[in-house]
């Protein structure tokens, strides 16, 4: 069975067509300036890449509804839509692209996959918000979590990189891109996270502020008179490390900082201070670390920014190795000898975990 995957993101449409064996046949990356793309751009990237007997579509936000992966149709399509609301700059793009595809190949059936269901086994500790009773139930007011598909992904791969189990592993997950978020996964399930009801809580990110006192927000609509627009708009696109830095690439970010730009220097300070803090509770609530990932694109690629992370963790064990951080690429280890906590570097292959989901609801 040969899989499209689509994975609409808040900058890039990623296309890979995978064969029976997971090997890669076609990949087409187009830009999505705020996650829009033109269904013509799209139709036009399908041509030329041969038979596709299904397509696996990354959905962002499932909802309470949605914790596998389901076949689409105009029922279901509907209700995703209604959350859009909860993923603003996310849910609108991904249902665009999944009915261009789906224009585009009318014959291939289209199966959607979700960020949030990876974290549907969060026990209620961790997703409950101290909020009356009746507003959680009347608008299913949790935290439900995001990345899931690419939390999932760098557990399952980091188990096999460490001896092949993930029973009994003890993982936080650092998804670092234009999005960030941390998993705590213990046998192979999310039992923490650091976004929650949307994907603006948490850690600071390229244009996101991550979590900020929410007296803040209210004291800027009651007394700057802040209209809820505007704060949305600043919140998603105007803000996190675009906002103290003066740009939203950690490259520039790094470099600036170490060039003795003060902007960028306290950008790259508070980054690092939220990732550290929020690595630590995500070990805290395993009761302890045995396996730290970094993945996407700053995760990958940033040397600087697991080191600094890595410094600020001695205490949980976490130790790198400068020459194994510093070189290499793809999957490996980059913990120094004898550290308490193995640290690895877990290349994002959402496209690997979307065709695992689609193969496994067609089989079942």
């Amino acid at each position: 069975m040969r899989v499209l995957v689509a994975n609409a993101g808040s900058s890039s449409l990623k296309l890979r067509l995978l064969e029976p064996d997971d090997r890669l046949a076609a990949s087409v990356d187009l830009p999505a300036p705020r996650g829009r793309v033109e269904a013509s751009r799209i139709a036009e990237a399908l041509e030329g890449l041969g038979s596709v007997d299904m397509v696996g579509h990354r959905i962002v936000h499932g909802g309470t509804e949605f914790t596998h992966a389901v076949r689409a149709n105009e029922e279901v399509v509907r209700r995703l839509h209604s959350l859009s609301d909860l993923a603003p700059l996310h849910q609108p793009a991904s249902l665009a692209v999944l009915a261009a595809i789906s224009r585009a190949l009318p014959e291939a059936p289209a199966i959607v996959c979700f960020d949030t269901a990876f974290h549907a086994t969060m026990p209620a500790a961790a997703a409950t918000y101290a909020l009356p009773a009746e507003w959680r139930q009347k608008w299913n007011l949790k935290r439900y979590g995001f990345h899931g598909l690419s939390h999932a992904y760098a557990a399952r791969r980091a188990a096999e990189l460490v001896g092949g189990a993930s029973r009994g592993l003890r993982i936080v997950t650092c998804h670092l891109g234009a999005g960030a978020s941390l998993a705590a996964v213990v046998d192979g399930h999310s039992c923490d996270t650091t976004m929650g009801f949307t994907p603006l809580e948490g850690l600071v990110m390229a244009t996101r502020s991550g979590s900020i006192d929410p007296g803040l927000v209210l004291w800027l609509q009651e007394h700057a008179g802040t209209p809820a627009e505007e704060l949305a708009d600043t919140l998603e696109h105007r803000s996190g490390l675009f906002a103290l830095a003066g740009t939203a690439d950690m490259r520039e970010v790094v470099s600036r900082a170490e060039a003795g730009d003060r902007s960028a220097a306290l950008g790259l300070d508070v980054y690092v201070h939220r990732l550290r803090a929020g690595i630590a509770a995500m070990s805290a609530a395993m009761d302890g670390l045995d396996v730290l990932v970094f993945t996407g694109g700053v995760g990958e690629n940033s040397a600087a920014i697991r080191q600094r992370s890595a410094d600020g963790l001695r205490f949980l064990g976490v130790a790198l190795d400068a020459g194994k951080n510093n070189a290499g690429r793809g999957d490996r280890q980059i913990g120094s000898d004898g550290s308490a906590v193995r640290t690895l570097v877990v290349t994002a292959r959402e496209d690997l975990e979307i065709a695992r989901q689609v193969r496994e609801l067609v089989a079942g």
